[in-house]
C-alpha cells in the first residue's frame, strides 16, 4: 500500500456532506483565535487549575491524544470528519498535537501567531482553491502570497522577523503538500515550520 493518497473532493468524504464539510472549515479557521486564549487568558487558566501555562497545555495535549485514541478505538467518526478517519488518527488530532507543541516550543507571540494562523487561514484557502479546480502552479503562487501576506502581518503586529516572511511562507505551502496516509498537513504544516523556527531562534534571539 503506498504511504501516499490521491487528492480527493473534501466534501464527497466528510461525515455530512457539504454541511460537514462548512463545519470543518469553520472549525480550522476558529483555531485563529487559539493564540488570543493563551497569551491573553493562559496564566489565569493554568492558575485556576493550580498548575503552569506549560502544565495546563501539555494537559490538553495529553486529554486530545486520550480522547482520540478512545475515538480509534471505537471506530467512529463525528460530523464533519471524513469518512477514512475512522480508522486512522484524524486531523483534528494532529493539528490540536501540532498546535500544543508550537505553545510548548515557541511560546511567544511572534512565532505562535503566524505558524497557527498559517494553519488555520492557509489550509482551508489552499484546499477551497484545489476544490474550485485551480491548477497546481496557480494554487502554489496564489498560497505563497497569501501566507507571505500572513507572516509580514505578524511581523507588524508582532515583531515577527521581517524575513522570516519570505521563508517560512513559503514553507508553510510546500509542508501542506505531501500526501501522507498517516500523517495529516495539519501537523506538517504546523510541525515543519516550527522546527524551522526552532533551528533559526538561537541566531534571531526572539524568545531571549
Amino acid at each position: 500500500m503506498s504511504e501516499n493518497v490521491e487528492l480527493t473532493n473534501p466534501v464527497d468524504l466528510s461525515v455530512g456532506g457539504m454541511s460537514g464539510h462548512v463545519f470543518r472549515r469553520a472549525i480550522h479557521i476558529g483555531m485563529s483565535a487559539v493564540p488570543i486564549v493563551f497569551f491573553e487568558f493562559g496564566d489565569s487558566i493554568a492558575d485556576a487549575f493550580n498548575s503552569t501555562t506549560q502544565q495546563a497545555v501539555s494537559i490538553i495535549i495529553l486529554t486530545v491524544l486520550a480522547v482520540e485514541g478512545l475515538r480509534l478505538k471505537l471506530g467512529f467518526t463525528i460530523f464533519g470528519q471524513r469518512e477514512y478517519e475512522a480508522h486512522q488518527v484524524s486531523a483534528l488530532a494532529w493539528g490540536s498535537f501540532a498546535v500544543g507543541m508550537v505553545f510548548l516550543l515557541a511560546p511567544h507571540e511572534a512565532y505562535a501567531w503566524p505558524i497557527v494562523l498559517s494553519l488555520s487561514l492557509g489550509d482551508p484557502f489552499m484546499g477551497e482553491l484545489r476544490r474550485r479546480g485551480m491548477n497546481s502552479r496557480n494554487v502554489i503562487m496564489y498560497s505563497c502570497v497569501f501566507l507571505i501576506s500572513i507572516w509580514l502581518a505578524c511581523w507588524h503586529f508582532f515583531a515577527t522577523p521581517f524575513w522570516l516572511a519570505f521563508l517560512l511562507g513559503p514553507l508553510c505551502v510546500a509542508s501542506e503538500w505531501p500526501r501522507l496516509r498517516y500523517i495529516d498537513d495539519n501537523a506538517t504544516m504546523v510541525l515543519i515550520p516550527l522546527g524551522a523556527v526552532l533551528l533559526l531562534e538561537p541566531f534571531l534571539l526572539v524568545m531571549a
